[in-house]
């Protein structure tokens, strides 16, 4: 049964709640496929890109690596047997010629995870949007989920 479907939205303050989602999302998304991850500091994004990642490489019987947050480096890469992953936070770039200097989205066969897309002008047409926010008084945490592209029919 899914728990979450386009444009739907789903409580994801208990970690194991959002640790299922990462989980499912990462059984279904293929190569070439992008998820955007928006919202607040300290909401939620980089955890997601943890257990994704996390659980790709376990399902693949490859190394389980830490995942940091890329804030100061911009953009980590990791390996689940034979899939690259590029995990990017775009916190810090000011503008849009910084991002061509890095090369996002240049390889179609890379699986890509971006903090704060906002700064991207052109999104990917196959991609996953995770938008996270914070309830009134900052006690529960909540993503809205929109898929586009090949994405469009995946139940998570």
């Amino acid at each position: 049964m899914p728990i979450a479907t386009k444009g739907s939205s789903l409580e994801v303050s208990n970690l194991k709640v959002l640790k299922n989602l990462a989980c499912k999302i990462a059984n279904k998304i293929k190569s070439g496929e992008t998820i955007l991850l928006y919202g607040q500091l300290g909401v939620g994004k980089t955890t997601f890109a943890r257990f994704f990642i996390n659980h790709l490489q376990k399902k693949t019987n490859s190394e389980i690596t830490e995942v940091p947050s890329p804030t100061f480096t911009i953009m980590y890469e990791y390996v689940a047997k034979k899939k690259l992953i590029q995990h990017y936070d775009l916190y810090r770039v000011k503008n849009y010629k910084e991002l061509s200097n890095i090369g996002i989205f240049e390889d179609k066969e890379v699986l890509s995870l971006v903090e704060w897309p906002e700064k991207i002008k052109f999104k990917p047409k196959n991609r996953i949007e995770l938008k996270f926010k914070y309830s009134k008084k900052f006690k529960n945490r909540n993503i809205k989920i929109k898929l586009f592209g090949n994405c469009k029919n995946y139940e998570f």
